[in-house]
């Protein structure tokens, strides 16, 4: 199981970590990978100035809703 980590401190949190979430969530159901993907929540990753910093097996991206289906295909590798 992949554990994808959505930083939802307060610099992410004004940059749409909820939004981001949502988003995720619905890919995941959408693809019927919740057996597959843990989606949870987490603090400050240090990349406050590069967006919702999201993490998935020590690699640290930065999402938005304009990218979070990108960044989710990058984690998955085309799942």
């Amino acid at each position: 199981m992949k554990t994808i980590r959505v930083c939802v401190g307060s610099a992410c949190h004004v940059n749409g970590s909820y939004k981001v979430v949502k988003a995720m969530n619905q890919i995941i159901d959408q693809r019927g990978l919740g057996d597959e993907v843990e989606l949870v929540g987490s603090f400050c990753m240090g990349k406050c100035t590069e967006g919702v910093a999201v993490e998935c097996d020590e690699i640290i991206y930065a999402a938005s809703v304009e990218n979070v289906e990108e960044v989710f295909e990058k984690i998955m590798g085309g799942k």
